[in-house]
């Protein structure tokens, strides 16, 4: 068993981190009081490369592995306060592309995977709606056959990058009576008309991505913008639900590696009895829960990047990823407040976003209840 990277692994990793520091902190404050998404900074990803690390050549992307794509978006979160920003990276590059890779047709791939590799498209995820939440398959949405297309009517809420997606992939029911497996899914572009976006929803954190509802009344959609086979809804969905909570919080491990360093910094300066706060207890132990923190969310992601990236059964490690690293997030941002104190409160500062940021963790992708739930149950409880 090796833990070591790669020299190869380590400039990728560091040259992210650079490249998100030096080109991807601009606003941060500013925009995050003011609910901006700012499309220069999703093309000069696109123009780094970040939207193709993961996608074979043949569509542009530059082919890395799983493993190493998740040590770069590492590197990105260390050097990018944008938490909203590496969340949406992550949420295009895990909801969408892998789906478009292993469901779309060849045609559907030259289409829309290129064309997202390089930036000039955005795709949102059509699953969740008013009435089923975590309960995802109870769905009211419908597709019905018409002739040599379907028409699409319901409604999607809390959908990522909803208000300005030039498509959806949208869940619908096309056999009701088949529960889970009368599911499909398809490509709904958002000209479509019938199609609408909704204005972005102001939330707590995040807020650097626009989150939306959208309707489809008589949306009528082809049939060649079916995605898989009709009836493959459920698992295209489940396929995206573990790519997704095994690699998308990557980059908070490069926020809580950054987050214990300003507190380090800080334990190391700052006096108080005239000894640096660092010497006391209080802040000393909390410090070194962040370490720890820090070093367990390693070891399960990349044990789970590595299952997923050599197609073997990972349920249980997304799961406790998923978990685990939310909510640590979570815990190493209250402790970074408090050793900031009165400073980790103010909004300039940019401590305090990290907590709102980090709460969001712990609901989509599937909640951390959710996801205790599947532990259990794959111990047999």
């Amino acid at each position: 068993m090796d833990f070591t990277w790669s020299e190869a692994q380590e400039r990728l990793h560091e040259s992210a981190a650079s490249f998100a520091a030096e080109d991807l902190t601009s606003r941060i404050v500013e925009r995050d009081a003011a609910g901006d998404f700012d499309s220069e900074l999703w093309r000069r990803c696109a123009e780094y490369g970040v939207l193709g690390w993961a996608v074979p050549e043949e569509y542009g992307g530059s082919g890395h592995d799983f493993l190493t794509t998740a040590y770069m978006m590492e590197g990105l979160g260390y050097g990018c306060a944008d938490n909203g920003l590496t969340f949406a990276l992550g949420a295009q590059m895990w909801g969408i592309q892998t789906v478009l890779q292993h469901f779309g047709s060849e045609e559907q791939r030259a289409r829309y995977l290129r064309t997202s590799v390089e930036g000039g498209l955005i795709a949102a995820f059509g699953m969740t709606e008013s009435g089923s939440g975590s309960d995802a398959f109870s769905l009211e949405t419908s597709a019905v056959r018409d002739g040599d297309s379907y028409i699409l009517d319901g409604e999607k809420v809390l959908v990522t990058f909803g208000p300005i997606a030039d498509l959806a992939i949208v869940f619908a029911k096309t056999d009701p009576e088949a529960g889970r497996w009368g599911i499909s899914a398809f490509i709904v572009e958002a000209d479509t008309p019938g199609y609408t976006a909704h204005p972005t929803e102001p939330k707590m954190g995040l807020r650097t991505v626009p989150f939306g509802s959208i309707t489809l009344e008589g949306c009528r959609v082809p049939m060649d913008h079916l995605l898989g086979r009709e009836g493959a809804g459920a698992s295209i969905f489940s396929f995206s639900q573990g790519w997704e909570r095994s690699l998308v919080l990557a980059p908070q491990l490069g926020a809580m590696q950054r987050l214990l360093d300003e507190c380090l910094e800080v334990a190391r300066r700052r006096k108080r009895g005239g000894v640096p706060i660092g010497k006391h207890q209080a802040v000393s132990h909390r410090i070194a829960d962040m370490r720890m923190r820090l070093e367990a969310s390693r070891l399960l992601l990349y044990k789970t990047a590595w299952l997923q990236g050599q197609n073997r059964p990972n349920l249980m490690e997304a799961a406790l990823t998923k978990t685990f690293l939310a909510e640590a997030f979570v815990a190493s941002s209250m402790d970074a407040i408090a050793i900031h104190g009165g400073d980790g409160y103010r909004t300039d500062t940019g401590v305090e976003r990290n907590l709102r940021d980090a709460i969001g963790g712990t609901i989509y992708g599937g909640t951390t209840d959710i996801q205790r739930n599947i532990i259990a149950g794959l111990m047999g409880l």
